[in-house]
């Protein structure tokens, strides 16, 4: 049975009641984050229960040497881990000399927790009956500053239920923290320096190997009723923590509020000797505006994002709701600020899959940044794969492979392969089929002819290299095969002939030898340029060309499909839904010999294909190959439905199409992997986004023009979403009676509605 305690809104997750079972889910749900860093939902307070404390800084890393069981040549020899940083957010309360924690109260009652999405902060409030029968109430409110990215506040209200208690606030940074994901429990921080002055606190620590410095902050005031105290605080220092403590007698119903601002300041962007001033000053400007004034311009931050972002949902609140939650963390992780960063797959909710960067980007997360940010957002992604193109080649060099072939890797942090699963690193190869994928998705939505000559072509090369040598050529079929190889669905490992695999291989290398083509035309000093540093020849994409013309890709005519792979029909093909429900998820009931065996898909892997490439196939075709596969599909991949879901909708059949996306939307939260206490599946929620807008709103780019065919639910009164194409932002809004265009631009649009051409003049609303 799934999880289903957050209650229905549309602009708010909210949780009410106090239930230890669900606080490790609650933190990963209710997690924030500004981009540069994030942190689960942990409370302030000291919390003895079951807890997976997490607070996270992005670009800052540590290679843990990797451990397995017999090392193979090509292992990768660290995998990058997402560090848990210091903890500036704790505050212990004690409440008559008898510290709160609420697993050891007596009693707890009017618990809430509530994640704003709107503007962009959490709340968590109670009452609670303390060992000592002492009785308050807390109310904590927090959020981490947009526009302010090194900064996060929180205000901490208690109010004593019984007359005249002594209340004790310590707020403290916490340095001594750990990875729960470790592979030999070293240690990943030196801590460098404890300091305090005054109502400020600063640790400074580094990062073993990678050497990143950070200053972990907190700056603080001390309200009673609304009006500000005169503290001195109490000091205790130790090697990794800083505790500043002061006791103060509190009458019934009155307020103590504790202002805590704090955060941190790196070496990713200050020199380390300067950490401690730099952290000042972000304490002190905080200090000198206030929390109210803060939360205000976070309001406002919020709305900008929304003003764009949003997608509507009418007639149906948990549609909405998860569709927000979706938009919200993938803010909340990226915003294209800085173009060393990407983005993680579980974001700053947890620690699970390390690294930042898989090919989730570039399949998945790459249309919604292009259409809800623009264009230099998606170009910044881009750049990202071409500054690692040196590391990417050197990846392939370890396997083998020569000539400037690049593989990139399947798990990241600074383009080195950090992932030490063999038959996912080495064999998943087809995230080099979505990195090119991207160049040519980049340039169809934004127009931009710009990026291919300068960076990308240069990455389509070494990725074609990799796959000319990849391929063999087979004296039997006499053809060119793909052996020895994983495919999207993981469920499937060391096969031969993975057909999504060998179908964008031979994209990327027609694809390549076309862009090589152009450019020379359109561009020949660039390509001068290109050519010279690597060695392109007219020989060697001829060589492309003629290998893409004789790829192999298994076929069965009995049942009129490609396979999945060679001997996918030796398999038993019973559908899922022959499973019983205590058998699933299988990854977590069977055994991975069992899996192995079965038919059963991780995720979208044939269809993968017919979505990336569905000009190259009817829609009569689609349909066989969604019947004969999707039945087999378990969708334990948080990638798979959201893929379904669009090609549910372009088939028409809206009642699954819709099912596939409340499963997409609510798959944290209504946790239907059951897995949700490790964190958030980021970068699937853009998936969900796609969901609508290419689902329902049947939104494609063709010819440079953008097409619509919509469609909507039976259970939606309407829908609405905003695109950013080519400096227009055009609005669809569809409801059960009409479909309504808007564009607020500087010039004429041509658009097709349901292939009706359709003219969008500045600033007006067409009505179709």
């Amino acid at each position: 049975m799934n999880q289903e305690y957050i209650q229905p809104d549309p602009w708010c997750l909210i949780e009410e009641g106090f239930d230890p079972e669900l606080v490790k889910s609650s933190e990963s749900l209710f997690s924030i984050g500004n981009g540069a860093m994030g942190q689960r939902a942990n409370f302030e307070e000291t919390y003895t229960g079951p807890t997976f404390q997490g607070s996270y800084i992005a670009g800052v890393y540590y290679p843990d040497k990797t451990r397995v069981g017999w090392w193979k040549n090509g292992y990768p020899e660290y995998f990058a881990k997402v560090l848990n940083a210091p903890n500036w957010i704790g505050i212990d309360v004690r409440v008559d000399g008898v510290l709160l924690d609420l697993f050891s109260c007596k009693k707890v009652t009017h618990f809430r927790r509530e994640l704003n999405m709107k503007e962009g902060w959490y709340r968590r409030s109670f009452q609670a009956t303390l060992p000592n029968d002492a009785e308050i109430a807390v109310q904590s409110t927090r959020f981490l500053h947009l526009e302010e990215d090194q900064l996060g506040a929180i205000s901490y209200e208690i109010k004593p239920l019984q007359e005249g208690m002594s209340i004790e606030v310590t707020p403290f940074i916490d340095a001594a923290i750990t990875n729960q994901d470790s592979n030999w429990d070293d240690p990943f921080w030196k801590i460098e320096k404890v300091h305090t002055e005054d109502s400020f606190g600063c640790v400074i620590s580094e990062t073993l190997k990678t050497q990143y410095g950070v200053g972990t902050f907190m700056e603080k005031e001390l309200y009673v009723n609304g009006k500000r105290q005169s503290v001195s605080w109490q000091v205790q220092q130790t090697d990794a923590q800083i505790r500043h403590t002061h006791k103060l007698s509190v009458a019934k119903n009155e307020t103590v509020t504790l202002y805590k601002f704090g955060g941190y300041v790196t070496t990713l962007h200050h020199e380390k000797e300067h950490l401690i001033e730099a952290a000042k000053t972000v304490a002190q400007q905080a200090r000198k505006q206030g929390f109210n004034k803060l939360l205000q311009s976070q309001t406002e931050a919020w709305r900008t994002i929304w003003d764009m972002a949003d997608i509507t949902i009418s007639g149906d609140v948990r549609a909405q709701q998860g569709i927000r939650f979706n938009i919200f963390q993938l803010n909340q992780t990226y915003l294209g600020k800085d173009a060393r960063l990407n983005i993680g797959p579980k974001g700053f909710t947890g620690e699970k899959y390390g690294g930042s960067t898989y090919w989730d980007t570039e399949a998945y997360c790459l249309p919604f940044y292009m259409a809800t940010k623009g264009a230099d957002v998606a170009r910044t992604l881009l750049e990202y794969r071409y500054h690692h193109l040196s590391k990417a080649i050197e990846n392939a060099e370890k396997l083998g492979f020569s000539n400037g072939a690049a593989l990139y890797p399947m798990v990241t942090m600074n383009g080195e392969e950090s992932h030490n699963e063999w038959e996912i690193t080495f064999e998943e190869i087809h995230r080099n089929g979505a990195i090119a994928f991207a160049i040519f998705n980049y340039e169809r939505f934004t127009g931009d002819t710009g990026y291919l000559p300068e960076m990308g072509l240069e990455v389509l090369i070494g990725i074609a290299r990799f796959w000319k040598q990849r391929f063999q050529f087979s004296e039997q079929k006499q053809q060119y095969v793909m052996l020895g190889v994983t495919g999207p669905n993981e469920y499937e490992n060391n096969v031969n002939n993975n057909w999504y695999t060998n179908f964008i291989a031979k994209w990327c290398l027609l694809y390549a030898s076309e862009m090589a083509a152009r450019t020379q035309r359109e561009h020949p000093e660039e390509f001068e340029r290109i050519t010279k540093n690597t060695q392109l020849t007219l020989e060697e994409r001829n060589d492309w060309e003629t290998v893409a013309s004789q790829v192999y890709f298994p076929y069965s005519e009995a049942h009129q499909v490609y396979l999945q792979q060679d001997g996918f029909l030796d398999k038993d093909l019973r559908p899922a839904s022959s499973l019983s429900s205590e058998e699933r998820p299988i990854n977590q009931h069977w055994s991975w010999d069992r899996i192995l065996r079965s038919p059963y898909i991780k995720q979208a892997d044939v269809l993968q294909g017919f979505y990336f490439f569905e000009d190259q196939f009817s829609e009569e075709s689609l349909q066989r190959h969604f019947d004969f596969y999707e039945p087999l599909t378990v969708h334990e991949s948080s990638l798979s439905p959201c893929v379904h879901s669009i090609q549910a909708a372009r088939l028409g059949r809206m009642e699954q199409a819709y099912e596939f996306y409340l499963r997409t939307s609510r798959l944290d939260l209504d946790d239907y992997n059951r897995e949700v206490e490790e964190g958030c599946h980021i970068t699937s929620m853009a998936g969900t986004w796609m969901s609508i807008v290419e689902g329902f709103g049947g939104m494609r780019v063709k010819n440079d023009t953008l097409y619509f065919q919509p469609r909507i639910p039976k259970q939606w009164d309407s829908y609405a979403f905003k695109i950013n194409f080519r400096g227009s932002i055009i609005q669809l809004t569809v409801s059960q009676q009409s479909i309504v265009l808007q564009q607020w631009g500087d010039t004429e649009r041509t658009i097709w509605i349901n292939e009706k051409k359709c003219t969008l003049l500045p600033n007006a609303t067409f009505e179709y």
